[in-house]
């Protein structure tokens, strides 16, 4: 016969004594609801880790570095056009005085913002010794250039010549001052562009490999955080024979929706970041580039009217830069021209290949179509020796046709920019929406589990 004295647990025959049931019991109930609460922080984590990848990834291409490097992208625009516009101002002689006067306001309008563009890629450069030293090359450069071209001004201001080709000495400076701009400071410039993208470039790549593996991290830790909910309900139920908790049935439920929501936010992030590089920064950063090579076969025309030894030059770089922006196989220019006066929208390569779609991508066609069917005219009113109605054709019908072209560029650039900052705000809004659920599911959890587990325990006081 077993003998039970107070207090005391029966000591079985042989002397050993059973588990200490009463605190075995509330031991292991502190112990699963600890591996519980670690699990739900787990979660918890892997979803404060993905939101701060996500929105670190949101910042740098929707507000820091992206914007910066689409104002960098800018420079090559500005510096095209400061030498167009010094070669128009050359070719226009001691007529057109209006236009010469607006000319001149352009290129000190374009120098401004080759300056801001310059300070902006100096910012983005860093502690990176290549790109500072880049930017310092270009400034040096473009200081060479305004002097040449300066002097180019003064001597075409002083010969007083009507329009057309001025005197040679004019001309010699002037092959000088774009020299430099065409072969150093606008390779120069297009290279920086590159240089500060890779920031953009590379935290993109970063966040498409992190993203989603953190994605999968808070999938991972939730569904051990349900099994160990579950766990935690079922070792309750079976020990004190009781039906599950509601507490703990809420915080399951709660728990589920926390990491679908959070699994779902984050994937909505990822699309967001890839809409905003792919359909935003990116075709932006290409129509800027597109510009200013348009730009720079303007000035090309004019060259190409002032400059009659390097005529045929002139005509076979303004023919490259074209196939750069709308690619079609032609041997020359002429033959070139007919192609694109009867190609469709689609079906070309070239920068701009991609862009020719929809209804703004069609404008773009057909507002480069006109372009090229003016250059047409205009360069066969100069090889048949017409320079006196040329000149009027390169400032009026050519520059009309050019600025029609450029407007379209400008609405495309716009709707981009819009899906850029979309895509940026959407982004940004599923991070605060996640925020939010996710302060008020850690609290509102932990408290159902509290709820659940107390008064277990305090059936053991």
């Amino acid at each position: 016969m077993t003998v039970m004295a107070p207090g005391r647990a029966a000591v079985a025959p042989g002397g050993a004594a059973p588990p200490p049931v009463r605190r075995s019991v509330p031991g292991r109930i502190r112990a699963i609801s600890g591996i519980t609460v670690a699990s739900l922080a787990l979660l918890f984590a892997a979803l404060a880790v993905g939101s701060a990848s996500a929105r670190d990834g949101l910042q740098v291409i929707g507000h820091d570095a992206g914007p910066q490097v689409v104002a960098t992208a800018g420079l090559h625009l500005a510096l095209s056009d400061m030498d167009a516009q010094v070669a128009n101002i050359l070719v226009m002689g001691n007529g057109w005085a209006n236009l010469r006067q607006k000319a001149m306001v352009q290129y000190e309008q374009r120098r401004s913002e080759a300056n801001r563009a310059l300070l902006k890629a100096f910012e983005l450069s860093g502690d990176n010794p290549a790109e500072r030293r880049t930017v310092e090359s270009v400034l040096d450069g473009l200081g060479a250039y305004e002097r040449l071209a300066g002097q180019a001004l003064v001597l075409d201001k002083r010969a007083n010549h009507p329009p057309g080709p001025p005197p040679e000495d004019v001309v010699a400076i002037y092959r000088q001052a774009t020299d430099l701009m065409r072969k150093v400071l606008l390779p120069q410039a297009y290279n920086l562009t590159l240089e500060s993208g890779t920031i953009v470039r590379s935290t993109y790549d970063e966040k498409a490999v992190m993203v989603p593996l953190l994605r999968v991290a808070v999938v991972l830790a939730g569904l051990l955080a349900l099994g160990c909910l579950i766990w935690l309900q079922v070792f309750l139920a079976t020990r004190f024979r009781r039906i599950l908790g509601p507490a703990l049935l809420v915080a399951t439920v709660a728990t589920a929706v926390a990491m679908i929501s959070g699994a779902g936010a984050l994937g909505r992030d990822q699309e967001a970041l890839r809409q905003a590089k792919s359909a935003g920064f990116d075709p932006v950063l290409t129509l800027a580039r597109a510009r200013a090579i348009s730009t720079s076969m303007q000035g090309d025309q004019s060259r190409y009217l002032l400059d009659k030894e390097r005529a045929d030059t002139y005509e076979h770089t303004y023919l490259d830069k074209s196939l750069s922006l709308i690619y079609s196989p032609a041997g020359n220019l002429s033959a070139y021209h007919g192609i694109v006066s009867k190609g469709s929208a689609g079906g070309f390569l070239g920068l701009l290949g991609p862009e020719l779609v929809g209804k703004q991508g069609q404008e773009v066609m057909r507002a480069y179509q006109r372009f090229q069917a003016a250059d047409e005219a205009f360069r066969d009113l100069v090889t048949s020796g017409r320079t006196a109605e040329a000149v009027p054709a390169r400032l009026g019908q050519v520059s009309q046709a050019f600025d029609a072209y450029d407007r379209s560029l400008v609405a495309l650039t716009d709707r981009h920019q819009d899906e850029f900052e979309r895509a940026i705000k959407r982004g940004e809004s599923t991070l605060d929406s996640l925020w939010t659920l996710e302060e008020f599911a850690m609290g509102a959890i932990g408290l159902l589990v509290i709820g659940g587990v107390w008064p277990r325990l305090k059936e053991y006081r």
